[in-house]
């Protein structure tokens, strides 16, 4: 079987829950058949959650690594392309830090790809009847602090480790008031579903188009 590490984040910004840990909570109580699914929430800190997401990979010593996050007004699953080496924080971390134009490791690479079949997984997501799409920016806060972290990881010290990022929208119970998308918890953990399945199995991803204009 292949071992795939889900992480999900502590919600952050006043919010008193994070899809995206929900979802791979409910991801894990019916991982895909062939798939050996392990879990870890981060916290929403620069610097812990890099440091918290290294120990969980030496913890579980998994083949694949997806780590979840929100990015809220989003109105589906979208899979990121690329981490930037950049630290630009619009709000406070869960600690109070803000970095502004920091990087994410010094003297590091300006970006990294994902390694994970990025199409392929927007395919199978979608081939479910869920939405999904290619993302091309991962942001500057936290969530791209940790995709950034995990590639630089893989590239400077597990080779054999291939790993990528997952956005998800808003819960529902989130924009309760508010004129914001969103994706029930249940929908958005058999997206991560099909992806983790997509990841364990697939090495050559899909020539299709997953570009954007602007």
């Amino acid at each position: 079987m292949t071992r795939v590490l889900l992480t999900g984040f502590a919600p952050f910004d006043g919010e008193r829950t994070n899809p995206s840990w929900q979802a791979v909570r409910a991801a894990a109580a019916r991982p895909p058949a062939g798939v050996d699914l392990r879990t870890a929430e981060l916290p929403c800190v620069f610097g812990e959650a890099a440091r918290a997401l290294r120990a969980a990979v030496a913890e579980h010593r998994p083949d694949v690594v997806i780590c979840v996050g929100q990015a809220g007004g989003r109105p589906d699953v979208t899979v990121e392309r690329v981490a930037i080496n950049l630290d630009d924080a619009r709000i406070p971390d869960n600690a109070g830090a803000a970095p502004i134009d920091e990087p994410v490791v010094a003297d590091g690479p300006a970006a990294y790809f994902s390694t994970l079949p990025v199409k392929a997984c927007v395919a199978a997501v979608r081939a479910a009847g869920l939405p999904a799409s290619v993302s091309h920016t991962a942001g500057t806060f936290v969530c791209n602090h940790v995709f950034y972290a995990l590639a630089h990881l893989i590239a400077t010290e597990l080779p054999a480790l291939r790993g990528g990022f997952v956005h998800v929208p808003y819960a529902p119970e989130q924009v309760t008031g508010r004129a914001q998308p969103s994706l029930p918890v249940d929908t958005v953990a058999r997206a991560l579903c099909e992806i983790a399945a997509t990841a364990a199995t697939t090495r050559e991803d899909l020539r299709l188009p997953g570009g954007a204009t602007h």
